[in-house]
């Protein structure tokens, strides 16, 4: 049966079946949207409480435990991490890749629900969560800036005009602000001058909160008309706070502003952004999942105009990182090497052929496969990136190969004198069958990938699909279009009119031909040399497995650099923020640094005062000198000179599976229940680490020297007082707090107060003697009985006595005696410890983070075996385990997922096979061909310093349906040859090699052209392609010479083998009949 036939007498129905899949492709690729990999959708969610003015022993058990117990019983949930630090509690929670991230959801908001009643009663805000992806990244960000207005003005215009509007633009997922200068208004107390009066800090909080409501009042329905109540409840002004009468003393009104600065400034006074040098609000914009990245950024960049419109004069809008500069030059660089293996492709082609028709004839299949495969992936909703792209890249050899065996095979019966028709029908009917094993083999190695699990097999299922579907429809084409053409349009060549390059470049073939034939000669009379020669190049692939490093991700250059800072635990706010300046002014002036944004203070990401955040954007690749590695190392040289703070740099990767900001690269976690342990061995592991020579840049995430200023209540004199232990936290939490005391209400949006004491009185433990406590008792100690109160610093505020009369906070009353007061230090004893900044747990067990980088010439690998040997030799508690994160847990899942992907893409083409040719010994003449092919693989890798990453393992496995190539052309031949013919195995399996060396060469060769450009790239994102394309054009030519004589001798000696065994069955049966 010649499935082509029907094709070959009905050319116009073909052509116009051709048409249709070119028109759909090109229509499918204006709809395919751009990425730089695969969306990877990781299901996790991040739960963030705050609470301002709370320590982190108070966020870590009062907030942070209660929810782990609750969210800690969710089905699914494969990790929870958490951080507790000064007033934020982030617990992020990673489910298993099967299960719905809205079913979590639910989950999550289930198990908040259980845990607030022991959550703290004055929390300001319940509990939030959202969705986190760590590979969505920010795709651009910008930057609203302004000389003339203050920060919390830029911040609400940037809230109400431009956050708004960007989120209403197609493709954007989420925007988020940094700088923390959200408006409010401050409500600073002298504490002194309040106690004069016999007053308190909760005194200011009840009045405020009584002042300023916001609450229904209901309305009138007359007979005729209705009316609406409304009143000046809310105060919006600082003024107007700052007009609250507090008290009457001698029928004088004690207003707020008589002891207090009110001042609209900043909701958190501990947050603080940069874009380069100047003070700034950054809107990072995140696109929702599937959207053309470039889409999106293109988008927002047309909206900039229209949004810097909207701001009022003074107010600056620019550009300060933009993630697709890279993508766009990736994808570009991407696009020229395919076109580029097309051209070297088509090129070899005609130099095997030398005929202008018969090359263009098998030419047609690569643009019509690469095209037709877009309708595919605009139907499963891939995008176009680097792995789809590298995909198409790698096709282009793969799709002519079908179609160079069946213009190869007819060209050679129109050489025997066969017409055009006589020669595509039965030319291919010939080779029909070998075109859909070698298809089918080929996908059947894909089909593994498909069922690889973990974050793996969601990143190379595009790819993987996507190189079936080109070799599925490119072995349509060849069945099809491909023997039409040739039957109308390929003619054989009379001597006379052939041309000197066609002669010439027959005598070189025909010479080739006669050389291989010479040494296929020798080899076969040899045939125990050879077959040790295969089985040295089995134990040679074992060898360099276990030599070759071993990696997980290729590390790119991605034009954007991620870094984190660290200080002294005990630093400043506003020393943390001069340091990180420093810093900032340093990394401008390297040459390849285009912008940056940095940022202090406690958010999502950053858990402690004494670490910042940086965000360097480089100029595009075109513009630089250096890659991004260099960049680094020459920042962190230039940085160490500034003295108390340390940058650590990284670049940032597309492939993202880190859920936490990191110090470093790869990371591993260290839990036990006695946290004490922690505290103590994880220090000697950093410092042990520090001194290998693998690792650079280790740092732990343990911060437990932080100054903590311990209030020691003297619970016997406070009962004197009639003082409790919740008057004394009520005190400090409106001192030094931050307390969030009462809300303004808008149409735009929501305002705080915050009440705390007066900046000078937050500068260090002294203030304490500055706080007063109301007494219960009416007594009151010898330092608050004289007629004026005296600060800790010296100053004094007067007050009256004898016949001043005061009233409760805000009563109008003007008779009665003024409160006791005593001071906090009357009460309490004040001792200076350290604590930690942060507590860290891990699936609610203390937890310590180590985060390092590699050195050059050190892979994973060998990073993972290093960290394990100076484990044992500090002898690790028993207690405590090491679990890998991040990139690193994927590495280990991937490196023990290895062996087995390989054995299962072997394993399935050997069903595949077996199948195909109905015998179990075929097939494993066929794969004997594939050590060769990973010795030169492997070698290769080892020659260019290329460690075997993911990449290079998806090389390996093409691979192996590309080497099997050459064995399933001569096994057919050779088969049918013996059928066909009666020749001996050994006759047929030499004129099998023969009559298909040409096609062979062909077809190697295009695979190894249509992988060179790859292997040669050097433009963006190249880190990750080469790899793939030094492993498939190293093992191509290392198994093409083995292979053209290794395949016939394990032909040979397979075929002996089963006839001895079927002469051993047929023995007993002898004997039985005897």
């Amino acid at each position: 049966m010649n499935p082509s036939r029907i094709f070959i007498l009905r050319p116009v129905a073909t052509i116009l079946l051709m048409v249709a899949v070119l028109a759909s492709g090109i229509f499918a690729y204006g709809m395919l949207s751009t990425s730089a990999l695969p969306q990877v959708d990781y299901p996790t969610i991040q739960v963030t409480t705050l609470y301002p003015g709370a320590s982190p022993d108070v966020m870590a058990s009062s907030v942070t435990a209660p929810l782990e117990r609750q969210l800690g019983q969710m089905p699914g949930l494969s990790q929870m991490t958490s951080s507790s630090s000064s007033g934020s509690s982030v617990i992020t929670l990673q489910f298993s890749l099967e299960l719905s991230l809205d079913v979590a959801e639910q989950e999550v908001q289930a198990a908040i629900n259980a845990a607030n009643s022991l959550l703290p009663t004055d929390l300001p805000n319940p509990p939030t969560y959202k969705k986190v992806n760590p590979a969505d990244s920010a795709v651009i960000a910008l930057a609203a800036s302004s000389d003339t207005l203050p920060l919390t003005k830029v911040q609400d215009l940037v809230n109400t005009r431009v956050a708004l509007k960007l989120s209403q633009i197609s493709g954007v997922g989420m925007v988020t602000l940094a700088g923390g200068q959200q408006p409010a208004i401050r409500v600073r107390i002298n504490p002194n001058a309040l106690a004069a009066h016999g007053l308190t800090l909760e005194d200011v909080n009840t009045l405020v909160s009584n002042s300023n409501v916001n609450g229904s009042k209901g309305g009138f329905d007359g007979q005729y008309h209705s009316v609406t109540i409304d009143a000046n409840d809310q105060l919006r002004s600082a003024a107007q706070y700052g007009n609250l009468i507090l008290t009457y003393q001698n029928g004088a009104a004690l207003r707020l502003h008589d002891v207090a600065q009110i001042d609209e400034a900043a909701e958190n006074s501990y947050q603080s952004a940069w874009a380069n040098t100047s003070p700034a609000i950054v809107i990072s914009v995140q696109r929702q999942p599937g959207a053309n990245v470039i889409a999106v950024v293109d988008a927002i960049k047309a909206r900039l105009p229209t949004l810097q419109a909207a701001l009022p004069d003074g107010v600056k809008l620019t550009v300060v990182s933009d993630r697709t500069q890279t993508i766009r030059a990736s994808i570009s660089d991407v696009q020229f090497e395919l076109m580029l293996a097309i051209a070297l492709v088509v090129m070899v082609t005609f130099l095997f052929l030398r005929n202008v028709a018969a090359t263009l004839i098998p030419s047609v299949a690569v643009p019509l496969s690469l095209v037709g495969t877009f309708g595919v992936m605009y139907l499963a909703g891939f995008s176009l990136n680097n792995l789809t792209l590298m995909a198409l890249t790698i096709a282009t050899g793969f799709v002519i190969d079908d179609a160079i065996v069946v213009v190869e095979n007819i060209s050679r019966r129109l050489e025997q004198g066969e017409t055009p028709m006589e020669a595509a029908l039965k030319g291919s009917a010939q080779i029909g069958f070998t075109i859909i094993s070698l298809t089918f083999s080929l996908i059947a190695v894909l089909i593994p990938l498909l069922f690889m699990g973990d974050v793996v097999g969601r990143l190379f299922r595009e790819f993987a699909i996507t190189l079936a579907v080109s070799i599925l429809v490119s072995m349509l084409i060849s069945l099809t279009l491909t023997p039409m053409l040739c039957a109308y349009l390929l003619h054989s060549v009379p001597p006379e009119r052939q041309s000197r390059f066609y002669r010439r470049g027959g005598e070189i073939f025909d010479r080739l031909i006669a050389a291989y034939d010479r040494l296929l000669t020798i080899v076969l009379n040899h045939q125990r040399i050879t077959l040790l020669v295969a089985l040295a190049t089995l134990a040679l692939t074992a060898l360099l497995y276990l030599m070759v490093p071993k990696g997980f991700f290729p590390a790119q250059d991605t034009g954007l650099i991620q870094g984190v800072t660290v200080a002294s635990q005990d630093v400043s706010f506003s020393e943390m923020s001069r340091r990180q300046q420093q810093l900032a002014a340093i990394v401008l002036q390297n040459p390849a640094v285009e912008n940056l944004s940095s940022t202090v203070g406690i958010d999502g990401s950053n858990t402690s005062l004494n670490s910042g955040r940086l965000q360097i954007s480089l100029k595009p690749f075109a513009q630089r000198d250096e890659r991004a590695d260099t960049v680094i190392s020459e920042l962190q040289q230039a940085t160490a000179a500034v003295p108390g703070i340390q940058l650590y740099l990284q670049s940032a990767q597309d492939l993202t599976v880190n859920d936490q900001v990191s110090p470093a690269r790869y990371q591993f976690t260290l839990d036990d229940v006695d946290s004490e342990n922690l505290v103590a061995w994880s220090p000697q592991l950093v410092a042990a680490l520090r001194v290998r020579p693998e690792f650079s840049s280790v740092v732990s995430n343990l911060q437990d020297q932080g100054q903590v200023a311990y209030v020691e209540l003297n619970r016997d004199a406070a009962a004197r007082y009639g003082i409790t232990a919740s008057d004394v936290d009520t005190a400090l939490y409106n001192a030094f707090g931050q307390r969030l005391i009462s809300t303004i209400f808008t149409q735009a949006n929501q305002y705080r107060v915050v009440l705390e004491v007066a900046p000078k009185f937050r500068q260090s433990p002294a203030s304490f003697g500055d706080i007063w406590l109301a007494t219960a008792s009416g007594s009151s100690d010898s330092h608050s009985s004289s007629s004026s109160a005296t600060s800790s610093t010296g100053s004094s505020t007067s007050s009256s006595t004898g016949s001043s009369t005061s009233s409760s906070a805000g009563s109008t009353t003007s008779s009665g005696t003024s409160s006791s007061m005593v001071k906090l230090t009357s009460v309490a004893t004040i001792h200076l410890r350290t604590g930690s900044l942060v507590h860290m747990r891990l699936n609610q067990l203390p937890a310590v983070t180590v985060s390092f980088n590699l050195n050059d010439g050190y892979s994973l690998e060998q990073a993972q075996q290093a960290i394990g040997e100076v484990s044992s030799a500090l002898a690790r508690p028993s207690g405590i385990t090491l679990r890998w994160q991040g990139e690193t847990a994927a590495f280990q899942n991937a490196t023990g997922n290895t062996l087995w992907l390989i054995l299962a893409a072997l394993l399935t083409m050997y069903v595949v096979l077996g199948i195909l040719y109905e015998s179990f010994i075929h097939p494993v003449t066929i794969l004997s061909t594939l050590p060769s092919a990973a010795v030169g693989a492997l070698l290769t890798l080892l020659l260019c310093n290329t460690e075997f990453s993911l990449i290079a393992l998806i090389g390996v496995i093409l691979l192996i349906g590309i080497v099997k190539k050459n064995a399933i052309m001569m096994i057919d031949f050779a088969l049918e040859a013996e059928n066909k013919q009666h020749l001996s195995p050994r006759d047929a399996i030499h004129q099998a090699c023969l009559l298909r060396f040409r096609p062979i060469l062909m077809t190697t060769m295009a695979a190894l052209l249509g992988a060179l450009p790859l292997m040669l790239a050097s433009g963006s994102g190249a880190e990750l392609r080469q790899p793939l394309g030094l492993v498939i054009v190293g093992g191509l030519i290392f198994s093409q010479v083995l292979t053209l004589f290794s395949t016939p001798v394990i032909y040979l000696w397979f075929d002996r083998l089963a006839q001895r065994f079927h002469r051993q069955r047929r023995k007993p049966v002898a004997r039985e009949a005897e």
